[in-house]
C-alpha cells in the first residue's frame, strides 16, 4: 500500500483522541480499544500512524513516528532567538520532559510494561501520536525541548532533560518523574502535542490534583506554574485555548504518573492538536517551534522570578 493510501486509511478509522500528553507520563497501552492503544510495528520507512483514543484520555495514542522535516535546533542559527542572555534564571533548576521517544513503537513489550502511578497502574510509556503527514509527536516534543533548553540555559538556568535523544525507548513515566524529583527542580514541564478529533484545535495545560500522595504539597505551586505558562504561551504564539477539553485551557488530572509522582511543581502542556490541519501546520514549522520554545521559556521565567 502506498503512503498516500495508508494515510487515507487512517483517516477513515474514526479517530477520536485527546490529551495525548499523558502518554508520556502514564498512558494505557495494550490491545487497541476505546481509551487504549496497541503498538504499531510498521517499518519506519512507511512513516504512517494509527490511533485510537477517547477525548480526555490523555496518552492512549500509538503512532509510527516520522523524522523531523527540519534540521536539528542545535545547528540552527535561530535556535536561541528570543532568549534573554544573562543571569535572570541563575540558580534555578528546570527539568524538561520531551514526551515519548522516537523508537518506542519498536519496543511494545517494554513500553507496555505496567507501572504503579498510585491511583492506578499504567503503561511504562507510549509512542504518542502524529500528524496526518506522519510528523511524530516524539519528534515535535524533542525539537521544542531542545530549543527550550538552549533558551533557558542562555538565561542562566540549570536544565535537565528526561531523555538524551529521540533515538531510544522510554524512560518509563515513573523514571521521568523521579528525574525531576532527584534534581530538586524549581519547575518541571512535560511537553506534548495532542491527538484529538480533527475539528478540535488549540492548546491546554494539564495540572495535578491532590491524591493523598507525594504531589499534594506542590499542587498549588503547579497550578500557578500552569497559569503562568498558559498566559505566556497564548500571548507568545497566538494559539487559542483548546476548543475540546479543559476550561480556559486548564485541565486537572489525577491519572498521570508524571504528575502523581512528582514532588516538585510540574505541569504538562498539549501544544495543540496534531490531527487538526491548522495545528499540524504549526507543528511542522521551525519558526513556530522556536516561537513555542520562547513562549514556554517566558512562562517558566515568569513563574520563577
Amino acid at each position: 500500500m502506498t503512503r498516500k493510501a495508508l494515510v487515507a486509511a487512517v483517516a477513515l478509522c474514526g479517530l477520536s483522541v485527546a490529551a495525548c500528553g499523558g502518554t508520556a507520563d502514564g498512558a494505557d497501552a495494550g490491545p487497541a480499544r476505546i481509551g487504549g492503544s496497541a503498538s504499531q510495528n510498521a517499518a519506519p520507512a512507511a512513516q504512517t500512524t494509527q490511533t485510537t483514543q477517547t477525548a480526555g484520555s490523555t496518552g492512549d495514542v500509538q503512532a509510527t513516528p516520522a523524522a523531523s522535516p527540519t534540521t536539528s535546533p542545535a545547528t540552527s542559527p535561530a535556535t536561541v532567538a528570543g532568549s534573554t542572555p544573562g543571569t535572570s534564571l541563575q540558580g534555578k533548576v528546570i527539568v524538561i520532559d520531551p514526551g515519548h521517544n522516537g523508537q518506542n513503537y519498536r519496543h511494545p513489550s517494554e513500553i507496555n510494561k505496567q507501572v504503579n502511578i498510585l491511583t492506578e497502574k499504567k503503561a511504562c510509556d507510549t509512542t504518542g501520536t502524529a500528524t496526518n503527514s506522519g510528523y511524530s509527536e516524539a519528534a515535535f516534543t524533542w525539537d521544542v525541548s531542545q530549543r527550550l533548553a538552549k533558551i533557558l540555559k542562555s538565561r542562566g538556568a540549570t536544565v535537565k532533560l528526561t531523555r538524551p535523544n529521540n533515538d531510544g525507548v522510554g524512560p518509563c513515566i515513573t523514571e521521568r518523574a523521579a528525574i525531576g524529583n532527584k534534581a530538586k527542580a524549581n519547575a518541571a514541564i512535560s511537553i506534548h502535542a495532542d491527538g484529538a478529533p480533527p475539528a478540535g484545535h488549540g492548546f491546554h495545560i494539564i495540572m495535578p490534583k491532590k491524591i493523598n500522595g507525594p504531589v499534594d504539597p506542590v499542587v498549588d505551586a503547579s497550578r500557578k506554574l500552569g497559569i503562568d505558562v498558559r498566559d505566556a504561551f497564548k500571548s507568545g504564539t497566538g494559539v487559542p485555548y483548546s476548543t475540546y477539553i479543559g476550561a480556559k485551557a486548564l485541565d486537572f488530572r489525577n491519572d498521570l504518573g508524571g504528575l502523581n509522582l512528582s514532588t516538585v511543581p510540574k505541569i504538562f502542556i498539549e501544544c495543540g492538536n496534531m490531527r487538526n490541519a491548522g495545528d499540524a501546520a504549526n507543528f511542522q514549522s521551525p519558526a513556530f517551534r522556536q516561537k513555542a520554545a520562547v513562549a514556554l521559556a517566558n512562562g517558566l521565567q515568569n513563574y520563577l522570578k
